[in-house]
């Protein structure tokens, strides 16, 4: 089993899951019921699930036997996925507080009082600073270890989106239509790049120029204005735009030199250089998660609101269907053994063994 430490699985939210085996069918291994919707998507650290539910707990959940270890109680709805870094796992909760728990036992080690609104932004945590969105309308840096405030930056709305990290940047998607560009040690504005007053909730995805550093460099973003957008790093200008035939809740995903999304109308996959469309799909009712891609297997997962998680070619071929009942907003884990593991509305946390 392989770490997953982040949601979309690193710092640049590419959703992309480098070696794992191809199949075509899996089997149900366990479902963990939380009593509530769970919308968090899977953090799995040395054979541990860490998942946040609208009960209002954080779950520590054996990967192997489905059996609880631990829960943390923190009274509101835990929307956002938990980072684990250095044996501590980090989240928000709507309860207006951002918290630090020990990962072996649940124990708190630090908690942080946020503005009115909740928390639902997933964390990212890069060298010993914690980054984060709230609907206090602020980006917050805290010291990883300590819990106190590095710095924070103001913006013009809510914030759902989760931070994405590259080079010294932080990108970060914001309720009022637009997306920021924050220096990571700052917290300084760089840029702003604002198509339209609909709400962007998606966490930005990035693709590294081959030059390295922010030259060449775009983050990948859809808003509610049924558009997605590549914006170059450097300044944050718009490179292309691609209208959907629906708004869009969800985050890209990124393999080579396509961006995959999905859209209350269906399942686009584009060219990452232009924009252009590869494929669609049209099944499942509207999606609100963001796609897991195993590039190796040549497969991604997708959680869907009437078909449970859809599993497509790279190449846009259905190529199997794990019926859940209720949405499946959820972001699947996929793990280099081929397990499968997401929560669903029905407030289950599932996990899938190839068979």
């Amino acid at each position: 089993m392989d770490d997953w430490t982040t949601f979309r699985g690193d710092l640049q939210r590419t959703g992309q899951r480098g070696a794992s085996p191809r199949a075509t069918a899996w089997r149900q291994a366990w479902r963990f019921d939380t009593g509530d919707k769970v919308e968090s998507s899977p953090t799995v650290v040395n054979g541990r699930v860490f998942v946040g539910s609208f009960s209002g707990g954080l779950y520590a959940i054996d990967a192997t036997t489905g059996e609880e270890i631990w829960q943390f109680d923190t009274g509101a709805l835990v929307r956002a996925s938990p980072s684990v870094v250095n044996g501590k796992v980090f989240f928000g909760s709507d309860d207006n507080r951002f918290y630090a728990l020990d990962t072996e036992t649940g124990e708190e080690h630090w908690r942080f009082e946020l503005g009115p609104g909740g928390e639902q932004s997933s964390p990212a945590v890069v060298g010993g600073v914690v980054i984060f969105g709230a609907f206090d309308q602020n980006v917050y840096a805290l010291d990883a270890e300590t819990g106190e405030e590095r710095w924070r930056y103001t913006t013009g709305g809510g914030i759902l989106s989760s931070p994405a990290v590259v080079d010294g940047l932080v990108v970060i998607g914001v309720m009022d239509g637009s997306v920021h560009g924050i220096d990571l040690a700052t917290g300084e504005g760089r840029w702003i790049f604002a198509p339209s007053e609909e709400p962007i909730f998606a966490s930005p995805a990035i693709r590294q120029g081959q030059a390295g550093g922010t030259a060449g460099s775009a983050a990948f973003v859809g808003s509610y204005d049924d558009h997605v957008y590549a914006i170059s790093l450097r300044d944050g200008s718009e490179r292309w735009r691609y209208q959907t035939g629906g708004d869009i809740f969800g985050s890209p995903a990124i393999a080579g030199d396509r961006v995959f999304i999905g859209s209350s109308d269906g399942f686009y996959a584009l060219s990452a250089d232009t924009g252009a469309l590869a494929w669609s799909q049209h099944e499942g009712g509207r999606i609100f998660g963001s796609p897991a891609i195993a590039e190796q297997a040549g497969l991604i997962f997708i959680g869907t609101s009437d078909a449970g998680v859809l599993v497509y070619s790279l190449g846009g071929e259905k190529v199997a269907q794990l019926p859940i009942e209720k949405e499946v907003w959820s972001s699947v884990f996929v793990d280099s053994d081929g397990s499968l593991y997401f929560g669903g509305h029905n407030g289950g946390v599932y996990a899938f063994r190839p068979e």
